[in-house]
């Protein structure tokens, strides 16, 4: 019986779909601007949130190679007022001696490794091919490949041998080698860093990047050879550290990491801690708290800018009933009932809204993509986001079309076929 119903009222809504098109057709200038007005809005609020789950994708996606166990320990550039006061015992810095101690000395079971940045924005020189003055140097052990949860895609990375021999080789990054050789191996050429030649001997695993500043963009070359050729005694280590096995509590394991190196750095009970733990954990949390606000952000935005166009529609829709009015009471003179001429009112503006959501989700995608793609995220539609879309401009469409459809409804047939 129900299925039935529903085959009943079918031309029915057919119909009124028809009327909705032909009156938009109509008013063509009105309702491009309208749909347009709708559309700014969904695509300010899919594009932003398109880009901002695609950067979130690829932050997890890093963070998850790397593995939320990590952490690091590096010096600490900043300090309180209070901290300020009281007597510094060492140098903001942390030493390759205290760093190596470290890591001769840490007794949970973990893969550590000493490294340093020599150059944030080198450029690169193989014969006559040069990269982007965008790429970074590291001075690296033979543990920094396993710290950052990858390995070589080709050749070897850097071995013991390396750092005890202070060798003029390298590991180079997927984006250095796409630069320099187009249609050569790699391994075994020689390349300018700084005016000094190395030769390559691996280059790492492409893992991609969200904000720029991955391995894909390093050139890592022994720590020793750094410290002879680039560094200074103001130079600070980075110690990172990844357990081999997960545990059940990791705060334990950063209590005796800091015990440990306030003990390297000579720190007494009174002392104020002069380094930092930073923690992968806590990094990813604080990410995801900052996506959120800006993820609010964004459809606070796009709904606001969409509240605009529902007025705007409202205001169409009001302007329609007036010129149709004769019309309206021509229908109602043939039989048309209040209910279906209601109907016919909310189609219409429920289409054009629907309209505007579909041009809106199109541009949305595209700039948000685009966008991310810049940043270099990969590509992903947001079906969550298209959805949530779809049905804010239905309800968009009915709220700004119901108080015109009730008016037109509402219209006395003779009082209609009079109106001029």
């Amino acid at each position: 019986m129900s299925v039935n119903k529903i085959f009943r009222l079918s031309p029915l809504l057919r119909e009124n779909f028809s009327v909705a098109v032909k009156s938009i057709k109509s008013n063509r200038l009105r309702s491009i601007l309208t749909i347009l007005i709708i559309a700014i809005g969904i695509t300010s609020l899919v594009g932003v949130l398109t880009a901002t789950d695609a950067l979130k994708k690829e932050v997890f996606s890093s963070f998850e190679k790397m593995g939320t166990t990590s952490f690091s320990i590096r010096s600490r550039y900043f300090s309180s007022q209070s901290e300020q006061r009281m007597r510094i015992k060492n140098s903001r810095t942390i030493s390759y001696y205290q760093a190596k101690t470290f890591k001769e000395q840490f007794d949970v079971p973990s893969i550590i490794s000493v490294f340093s940045y020599v150059l944030n924005s080198a450029t690169i020189k193989y014969g006559s091919e040069s990269t982007n003055p965008d790429m970074y140097v590291i001075a690296a052990d033979e543990n920094y490949l396993p710290y950052k949860n990858t390995t070589v895609a080709a050749g070897r990375g850097l071995m013991e041998g390396d750092i005890n021999s202070a060798a003029f080789v390298c590991v180079i990054g997927d984006r250095i080698v796409k630069s320099l050789f187009k249609n050569e191996d790699p391994i075994g050429k020689v390349i300018s860093v700084a005016g000094i030649r190395y030769q390559v001997v691996g280059v790492s695993k492409s893992v991609g990047s969200a904000f720029g500043g991955s391995i894909d963009d390093e050139v890592l070359i022994p720590v020793s050879n750094a410290r002879a050729y680039f560094m200074g005694e103001n130079t600070s280590f980075t110690i990172g550290i990844t357990p081999k096995e997960a545990m059940p509590d990791m705060t334990l394991v950063y209590d005796r990491a800091e015990h440990l190196f306030r003990s390297i750095r000579r720190l007494t009970p009174m002392d104020v801690t002069d380094f930092r733990i930073s923690k992968s954990e806590a990094m990813m949390s604080e990410l995801t708290e900052i996506m959120g606000i800006i993820t609010i952000t964004a459809a606070v935005i796009g709904l606001i800018t969409l509240l605009g166009a529902a007025v705007g529609l409202m205001n169409i829709m009001l302007v329609s009933v007036k010129e149709r009015t004769r019309e309206i009471g021509t229908r109602k003179a043939i039989g048309a009932s209040a209910k279906r001429i209601k109907q016919q009112f909310l189609f219409e503006s429920v289409v054009i809204s629907q309209m505007g959501c579909l041009l809106g989700m199109f541009l949305g995608i595209l700039i948000g993509n685009v966008t991310a793609k810049l940043m270099g995220a990969s590509f992903i539609i947001p079906w969550m986001w298209m959805f949530f879309a779809m049905v804010v401009c239905f309800a968009v469409g009915v709220a700004s079309g119901y108080l015109p459809a009730v008016r037109a409804s509402r219209l006395d047939p003779i009082e209609a076929l009079r109106y001029e």
